[in-house]
């Protein structure tokens, strides 16, 4: 076997510049200006197009033409026309035609996905908003244990205010919060994948009420900072995680070219759907 041969530095380099040399300009094909203003105009009829810009090439007998753009809603765009031709042929042919925008053209606004376009308020009945499974306003319920924990099932002795709300009180205000928008019956709670009793999201009050309300801190949620009793719901609950894929079908196909042939009804089935009452 022979030794393995090490290319030199030299060797590298010019192989280097052999795979990144500028392609030279086709002389057929950087004369073919006319052909390629024929198919842009072609493309961009009705709209004119406008001036020889310049060319490139773009490989071996591959050269772009650039023309300007005259359609108003194009603005500093350009029409780029690729033309090419075979190899020992002298017949030049157009490859493609595309719109090209230039330094200073209009475009669309850069893309944001609609989870982060999405505002407080824009939850509606029926509407379903995901939540990501790494959401950081999230958290294990285990992991999430502090001081306060014990405090919670501390009753409230009103030290520090003159009065405190009394059972009645509290009653009226748990039934009228039940009864109203934020208990099970609102048409968003109608829709809801679940009760808000499940979501990470529902704060639930203390005292007595703890056991039917909740605030919800959710900020996309229509009653974020609001009380919800626990099986209200709504479409951005915590555990909504994956929304079903929208299908998408393609436009109908019409068969113009062939057709069905349909049996005429002849004078005895007339005579006899007649007879039976039939017109």
């Amino acid at each position: 076997m022979s030794p393995l041969r090490q290319s030199s530095p030299a060797s590298s380099a010019a192989a280097s510049t052999r795979r990144t040399r500028t392609p030279a300009v086709d002389a057929a094909c950087a004369e073919a200006v006319d052909l390629a203003r024929d198919a842009a105009e072609e493309t961009a009829w009705p709209t004119r197009v406008g001036e020889h810009l310049g060319l490139r090439g773009e490989g071996d007998r591959v050269v772009t033409h650039d023309f300007a753009c005259l359609d108003p809603a194009y603005r500093g765009w350009r029409w780029a026309v690729t033309v090419t031709r075979a190899a020992r042929a002298k017949n030049v042919t157009v490859d493609e035609v595309v719109l090209l925008p230039d330094d200073g053209a209009l475009l669309a606004p850069p893309w944001v996905p609609w989870l982060e376009r999405l505002r407080p308020g824009d939850l509606g009945p029926g509407d379903l908003l995901p939540t990501a499974p790494d959401d950081v306003r999230l958290a294990p319920g285990y992991t999430q244990v502090d001081d306060a924990t014990d405090h919670e099932n501390q009753w409230e002795l009103g030290l520090g205010r003159v009065r405190v709300l009394s059972r009645e009180g509290r009653d009226e205000a748990a039934e009228r919060w039940y009864e109203g928008t934020a208990g099970p019956r609102a048409p968003i709670a109608a829709s809801a994948p679940a009760q808000c009793s499940t979501c990470g999201f529902y704060v639930p009050l203390a005292g007595e009420m703890r056991l039917v309300f909740g605030v919800c801190a959710n900020e996309y949620a229509p009653d974020d900072g609001r009380v919800v009793s626990a099986d209200h719901g709504c479409g951005a609950h915590s555990e909504a995680v994956v929304v079903p894929p929208v299908s998408e079908h393609n436009p109908p196909v019409i068969d113009e070219l062939g057709y069905d042939v349909v049996p005429e009804d002849t004078p005895a089935d007339s005579e006899a759907e007649e007879a039976l009452g039939h017109s």
